[in-house]
């Protein structure tokens, strides 16, 4: 055991070393919308309801991973748009701004957002989410908040698409075609960028309950694949 000195009153004289960077648990923001919060598929509108600790992606992969997690999901969360039908608070631009404002330091950054850009209401193109993931990338990846932080990386991940079926098929009417095509832009997006990507999709699918959320087992199946790609970061 290494001797620590002290003057006469008691005050430390040499500290102990600090432990290299390495041995510093790392943290990890997740930012996305239900699918990053834990929502169930839903049978039924109205029903709230989330999965619980160790069943959600986030934390299936920061315990892989034996990282520090803060989850930033926010069920209807967007891109871009502020969606009055829900609150009009679901803009991801300024969420992510306060998300990075209020936590920190951070290593690494997800972002996982898109799906509910599908929405019929919106009549969004993947070149338009595309888009809203640029500016995301954009203020992520820009001097304010990587100073802010001392630098941290960035991993996108294109959603899992949806389909058209259960008590969702109505408000993501036409969206299958849209959220199919949307990995390719945001692959090219992230490579133009220098973020890091995950496609979902390629992992897993979403439930046929409901054409949007993600069962047990795929939440598992995530969390190990997006822990995998982080450590390529």
């Amino acid at each position: 055991m290494r001797a620590v000195r002290a003057n006469a009153k008691g005050q430390v004289l040499d500290k102990p070393p600090h432990p290299p960077h390495s041995a510093i648990m790392k943290t990890i923001l997740t930012f996305g919308d239900s699918n990053t919060h834990g929502t169930p598929p839903m049978q039924q509108r109205g029903v709230y309801g989330r999965y619980p600790i160790g069943t959600r992606w986030p934390t299936v992969m920061a315990a892989d991973l034996g990282w520090t997690l803060i989850e930033e999901g926010l069920p209807g969360r967007t891109t871009q748009y502020d969606d009055p039908v829900m609150d009009g608070i679901m803009n991801g631009f300024p969420a992510l701004r306060q998300a990075l404002q209020s936590h920190g330091p951070l290593d690494v950054l997800t972002i996982m957002l898109g799906t509910n850009d599908t929405k019929t209401r919106f009549a969004a193109r993947p070149e338009t989410i595309a888009g809203g993931c640029a500016a995301l990338l954009d203020l992520a990846m820009g001097d304010e908040m990587q100073s802010r932080h001392g630098g941290f990386k960035t991993l996108l991940i294109a959603p899992v698409p949806v389909f058209e079926t259960g008590v969702l098929a109505a408000e993501f009417w036409g969206a299958t075609q849209c959220s199919h095509a949307l990995a390719r832009h945001l692959k090219t997006l992230a490579h133009a960028k220098g973020a890091g990507f995950f496609d979902a999709g390629s992992h897993a699918q979403a439930s046929p309950i409901d054409g949007v959320h993600l069962a047990p087992e795929t939440h598992q199946t995530l969390g190990h694949a997006i822990a995998e790609a982080v450590k390529t970061l």
